[in-house]
């Protein structure tokens, strides 16, 4: 899948949004990827999830694993068509953590599959969950890199679209940004 036509998919779902947004990382931001729009459409799901799996080739990939709720239907669709296990974290008590009785086994290869990543927060707190309960990450896949490359695991990272989206310390909006009220449209 080409950049122009990741972005033509976003458009056309109204998940691509505009405006004044405080994501997940706390950074401010003029563009809002709403991938949940996109995604529920199970073609526009197929489609992306083709193109994870195709960008992770030949990586070691025995589970996928993604944090809830962004990573949650990516996560399967890439899982399917890796034909691999699935498995996620979600949060509790604040905290990703590991439940529902899922296990990971020693050395266990798992890819992480994230929605959007800014900062990477949360993949990193997946990584260091697979890795203390003794999994090897493979490495990280997301539908949108919102850093362009810049955000840095150690690992091979793959994307969809990767873009320079501006971001803004919450002390130091622009005034076009400051002069609107400011909405946080992900999950919190």
């Amino acid at each position: 899948m080409t950049r122009s036509e990741a972005l033509q998919l976003f458009k056309e779902s109204g998940a691509l949004l505009a405006g004044h947004f405080i994501l997940r990382s706390g950074l401010h931001s003029r563009e809002f990827f709403q991938c949940a729009l996109a995604l529920q459409q199970m073609p526009v799901v197929e489609k992306f999830g083709r193109s994870l799996a195709d960008s992770v080739g030949n990586l070691p990939v025995e589970t996928v694993v993604s944090p809830a709720m962004g990573g949650l239907v990516i996560g399967q669709e890439v899982a399917r068509q890796l034909k691999s296990r699935f498995i996620f974290v979600e949060k509790e008590a604040g905290q990703l953590v590991l439940r529902r009785g899922f296990k990971i086994r020693a050395g266990e290869k798992c890819l992480i599959v994230e929605d959007v990543v800014t900062k990477g927060g949360r993949v990193q707190e997946t990584i260091d969950i697979i890795r203390a309960n003794g999994g090897v990450v493979s490495g990280v896949a997301v539908i949108v890199d919102r850093s362009n490359g810049r955000v840095n695991f150690g690992l091979p990272l793959f994307s969809v679209l990767a873009m320079d989206v501006e971001t803004f310390a919450p002390e130091n909006l622009p005034p076009d940004l400051a002069s609107i009220p400011a909405v946080k449209p992900g999950s919190k």
